[in-house]
This record gives structure tokens, C-alpha cells and sequence, in this order.
């Protein structure tokens, strides 16, 4: 897929630099009481869990981004600009920004147990003081984030506090002089590309008014505050949700140019909406060193044996003779057109069928980067195509597998709390005529007439339908539990967690307890006795040799257990005994402990040794 190999050649340019933030004024670290006086934990333990469930994520979605945590309003200072009030946790003076590491998960982790003694909070704007905390955590962030240049790298700072009115205490005129210098930093680190995103908390019976100062400093508009209302934060959910659908943001794939026609052309960013989600490569590390081994390819001639140091010829065989091609002629070969999107025409939507989708749709956007007034051009062609309800047919020509594809206007879809879904086109990749499979008319029987279902068969299926219709039901809220499972253990590993290995839930698996309601059940079964008659009783031969073979591994393991339970393997391993036992004897304790039964004696020894930690 030539998307996904773009975006692992370019996910180094596309990369993130993050700074965390974070308020550590006292306000943060009050218990919040709820109505019924029972405690919640404080704001600042929310952002120490939400944060942390952010690196774990990005761990696994782009560990090749770089991250610091940085504290404001501390008691310590520890910073390259030796700022008051300002404590960075993960960088070191003069270094650069960390990548998230499995060590920096466990030692953030316990923060909130070393906070007060090491780091400390104090409130950050005394009386008669001209130290302003926010102003110097915003100094440090542009700092930390200085190297690279911002046209192959996001910088972003997220912000997280609960204080809407940083300078309350402050004197009037030192509060105009801080509010002023406040907005002229946060502005320089915006002019320099850095974002800086709010994540508001409320305090325990206070809205957080962004409009008091914040609103200002991140400029923004009467509608845009108005915006922020609905995404205050009081609880650890509301943040986490607000982070991770903020923490991505989408990334240009690849930059392409649609030609309408000749003296015609849009230029646009391509975007993958929809990437399957697979586990990390395997690196195979040296067994002394621990260091990653490299891997090379050398190719050796069959007649002489010589090392061949030349690059291979290519060859095709055509009428028993073999045509030989160079690496230029092959590249010349596949490049089917200069042009990467050609516009063929238009066709009425009704005429698309979802099945035309071959693979998971690219979106396109306009830029006006490589070719001035693309963005205008497409605003009128897209517009069009909604007013006519049409879709554009295209001619997709790139190096792996040039097709045709269907160009699908999509509305903007927008709600009180902002945009859903962007304006733009849905590149939808399409079958050619080779690629249709016709359906044959199947029936159960080929004797007799064709089944017909009865007006009340219908309606006893039309009934159970609306009793399991899954009302709340979003792909946004199934994760893959085969990935969850294996990165929950990789977590567990890395963090030394292993003692207790995390469960992951399946939410793939049927709502059991929903589905024996008398309704359900019910509808169900009214459907089976109108279908198959009230005395018909469903059997299904579940028997396979993979059961017998199941059943045969589950005793063989059971008698494994027994007789290993006969053994004091500890006692046997100390006085260096093992090696009396046969290795009939040694299988017993492998079995039992489901390792690997493969290898001579002295292996069978060392694997026993291994998994009793000796």
C-alpha cells in the first residue's frame, strides 16, 4: 500500500514535539467534594493519570515524537533559564526533549508521592512580587522546544490548570504589566509555529471562565471562547477524552496534483482516515550485548561463488528468451502517467455502490502551497458537485497500482461544540471491470420451489431485530482486544508490572446479561418457533479434531502436574540435582508450566533453572 509506505518513510518529518504544562499551584492539589461529600481526587492527580495514559498511547502510536513535563508555580526550580517557579521533570539542563520511554512512565507514575518533598508547590503570584510563573513556563517550553524546524515538525504545548485568573493577587499595575508580558510570550512562541492548547479544569462549584484571561492569551474570538465552555474538564475522563481526541492531529500523507484539464490544476494534501492498527516490528537484539543487530543481503553467483557487487540485472522472459531491463528502464515502465489524479468526469451519485469501495477511502483537502488558487478552484468544483449531486471519476496513477477512483464531496457537519466533519473530497478507490465477482442465485434445494419467508416470519424477524438493535453503537468504541491484550503485557514487562498481568476487556464479545432480558429472549424465541416449528431442537455438531487435540493437550498437562507436584524442583535446582532426573522426569515441570518441551537435557536443565529465577 503505497500510504503506508509514504508514512513510514516520512513519519520522522512528521513527528511531534510536546510539552506538558502542567499548574502545581495549590488550588490543584484539593480534594474536590461532590454533593453527597464524597471526595474526588484532586486535579492535579487527574492530570498526572491523563497524562500518563497519553504517553502510554503515544508509545504505541508514535514513539518517535519527543515530550517534556514541565511544572509551573513550584517551590524548586530546575530549568535551563534558572526561571523561578518552574520545575522541568524529564530533561536534564542542555538536554533535548525525551521520547516516551517505559522508565519515564514509571518514574512520572510516582510523582504524586514525591511531589511535595522534592519539587514542591507554592502559590504562584505573592504580593509585592514581580515573578510570574506562567510567563516563565512559557519561556522554558519555547526553549525545550527549539530544535527542529517546524515546516517537518508539530510543536505544541498543552496546557493544563484550573486557575482561570493567573494574577488575581498581583497589583493592579503589576497585573497589567504581567498580563501584557504574558500574551507578548505566548504570542512570539506561536509566531515561531508552537501551538498552545488549553485544557481548562473547574474547581468545586466555579465554571472556569476562559474569557478572564486565557481567551486573550490564545486569541480568541467571542464564538471560539464560547467553544471552550463544553470542553471544561472536572473529571479524569472528560480529560482524557479531551487530550487523545486533541493529541493526533491529522498528518499530510502525501502532496498530489488533480488536473481537471489542460491549463487546469488543484494542488491537494492527501490524508489517511483510516489505518488498520497493527503491533510493533520485532527487533532482534545481539544475546551478549544487547545492541540491535543489523541485518544485510549479499547476493553470491551460482557459477563462480563470487560476492556479487554490481547491481542485479532484471529480466522478464518472453518466447524463452530473457529480456533484461535496468532499474532506470523498469522505473520508466511503471510510471503509468506524470500526472498522480487526472479528472475523467462526472456521474450522478446514485450510480456509486458501497461495494466500490476497494480499501479505506484517502481524504483530500486544497493548498495553495504548490499551486496558487487551488484552494478557490476547489472550493467551486466541490461546491458544484453538491448542488448537482454528482461524484468525479478519476484516473489514480501512482507506482504501485494505478486505478480508477470516485471522488465523493463530503458536507461539513458542524455542532454547538464545533466542527464534526471537514468540507472536502473522499478519494474512494474503485474495482476495475476484472475485479467483479457476480453472485449466483444459491438456493437450498434445487428440487421443489424456491423458500419464500411468510408475511409473519417477517414480522417475528422484524420484531427481534428492533429488541438487539444496538442503539449507542459507534466503531469509535471497539478497540482491538488482540492489541490491548498484547501491549497491556508489553506495558506490564516494561514497567515491571508482571506480578499481576492486566486483564483488557473484550468489547467485542456479546453484552451476555442484556441479552437473557425477557424482551429479548422472548422475541428470539417466537422467531425460532414461527420459523422452525415449537418441538424443532437446534443441534450442532461442535466436535472437531481440534477439540480431541485440545482435550489430549488438557490431560497430558493435568498428568504433567501431578507428577511434578512429586518433585521439590527448588530444592533439586540448589543442590544442582536436576541433572539425576530423566528427561521423561524434566517434561513433567515444562508441561505443567507450558514451556517449551524442545532441546537435549542440559537446555530442558537451563529452562527449568530460567523460569525458577535461578
Amino acid at each position: 500500500d503505497e500510504e503506508n509506505s509514504n508514512y513510514s518513510q516520512d513519519k520522522e518529518a512528521g513527528k511531534e514535539f510536546v510539552v506538558y504544562m502542567i499548574d502545581a499551584g495549590p488550588d490543584m492539589f484539593l480534594q474536590i467534594k461532590e454533593e453527597d461529600d464524597v471526595k474526588k481526587p484532586s486535579h492535579f492527580s487527574t492530570v498526572v493519570k491523563c497524562i500518563l495514559e497519553s504517553l502510554k498511547t503515544r508509545i504505541i502510536n508514535s514513539d518517535y515524537d519527543e515530550v517534556a513535563i514541565c511544572f509551573f508555580n513550584t517551590r524548586e526550580k530546575r530549568n535551563l533559564q534558572e526561571s523561578e517557579g518552574v520545575y522541568v521533570f524529564n530533561v536534564r539542563e542542555g538536554e533535548d526533549l525525551d521520547r516516551p520511554t517505559a522508565r519515564l512512565i514509571k518514574d512520572f507514575s510516582h510523582i504524586e508521592d514525591t511531589f511535595e518533598k522534592e519539587i514542591g508547590s507554592q502559590s504562584g503570584i505573592v504580593p509585592g512580587s514581580r515573578e510570574n510563573p506562567l510567563y516563565s513556563a512559557l519561556w522554558v517550553a519555547q526553549g525545550l522546544l527549539r530544535k527542529g524546524s517546524t515546516r517537518n515538525v508539530d510543536k505544541r504545548i498543552l496546557l493544563f490548570t484550573n486557575n482561570d485568573d493567573p494574577f488575581g493577587n498581583a497589583d493592579p499595575r503589576v497585573k497589567a504589566d504581567m498580563r501584557r508580558t504574558t500574551i507578548q510570550r505566548a504570542k512570539d512562541s506561536q509566531d515561531l509555529g508552537i501551538s498552545i492548547e488549553l485544557f481548562p479544569l473547574s474547581r468545586s462549584g466555579e465554571e472556569f471562565n476562559v474569557s478572564i484571561f486565557f481567551a486573550d492569551m490564545l486569541e480568541l474570538e467571542n464564538d471560539e471562547s464560547s467553544e471552550f465552555m463544553p470542553m471544561v474538564a472536572e473529571k479524569f475522563e472528560d480529560l482524557t477524552n479531551q487530550l487523545r481526541k486533541r493529541m493526533y492531529k491529522k498528518r499530510v500523507v502525501r502532496k498530489i496534483t488533480l488536473m481537471v484539464a489542460d491549463g487546469l490544476s488543484i494542488g491537494l494534501h492527501t490524508y489517511a482516515l483510516i489505518r488498520p492498527a497493527q503491533t510493533g516490528k520485532i527487533t532482534w537484539l545481539d544475546s551478549v550485548t544487547n545492541k540491535p543487530l543489523k541485518l544485510e543481503r549479499s547476493y553470491i553467483c551460482a557459477d563462480t561463488g563470487a560476492l556479487v557487487t554490481e547491481p542485479l540485472a532484471r529480466f522478464q522472459t518472453y518466447q524463452n528468451e530473457k529480456v533484461k531491463f535496468s532499474i532506470d528502464e523498469l522505473s520508466e515502465i511503471r510510471k503509468v502517467t506524470s500526472v498522480p489524479l487526472r479528472l475523467l468526469g462526472f456521474k450522478p451519485l446514485h450510480c456509486l455502490k458501497d461495494y466500490h469501495n476497494l480499501r479505506p477511502a484517502t481524504f483530500l483537502y486544497p493548498s495553495d502551497e504548490e499551486i496558487s488558487g487551488s484552494i478557490c478552484a476547489f472550493i467551486a468544483l466541490y461546491r458544484a458537485m453538491l448542488r448537482f449531486q454528482k461524484y468525479g471519476v478519476a484516473f489514480y496513477g501512482n507506482m504501485q497500482s494505478p486505478q480508477l477512483v470516485a471522488l465523493l464531496p463530503q458536507e461539513e457537519v458542524t455542532n454547538s461544540s464545533g466542527q464534526i466533519d471537514p468540507p472536502g473530497l473522499h478519494m474512494i478507490y474503485l474495482p476495475y471491470s476484472d475485479d467483479i465477482r457476480r453472485i449466483e442465485k444459491l438456493h437450498m434445494s434445487t428440487d421443489g420451489p424456491v423458500p419464500r419467508a411468510s408475511k409473519e416470519e417477517i414480522d417475528k424477524a422484524t420484531a427481534m431485530i428492533k429488541k438487539l438493535e444496538l442503539r449507542e453503537f459507534s466503531v469509535y468504541q471497539i478497540s482491538n482486544p488482540a492489541l490491548q491484550r498484547h501491549y497491556a503485557i508489553l506495558q506490564a514487562l516494561a514497567l515491571d508490572e508482571n506480578e499481576d498481568l492486566p486483564e483488557t476487556k473484550d468489547e467485542t464479545m456479546p453484552d451476555e446479561e442484556s441479552m437473557q432480558r425477557p424482551g429479548i429472549t422472548n422475541a428470539v424465541q417466537e422467531f425460532k418457533d414461527v420459523v422452525y416449528g415449537s418441538d424443532y431442537r437446534f443441534e450442532v455438531n461442535t466436535k472437531t479434531k481440534g477439540d480431541e487435540a485440545s482435550k489430549k493437550r488438557k490431560a497430558l498437562t493435568e498428568v504433567a502436574e501431578k507428577e511434578a507436584g512429586n518433585y521439590d524442583w527448588r530444592e533439586l535446582a540448589e543442590t544442582q540435582k536436576l541433572k539425576n532426573l530423566t528427561v521423561v522426569e524434566l517434561k513433567y515441570y515444562l508441561t505443567a508450566h507450558n514451556l517449551p518441551l524442545t532441546g537435549k537435557k542440559e537446555v530442558l536443565i537451563n529452562r527449568i533453572l530460567t523460569h525458577l529465577g535461578l
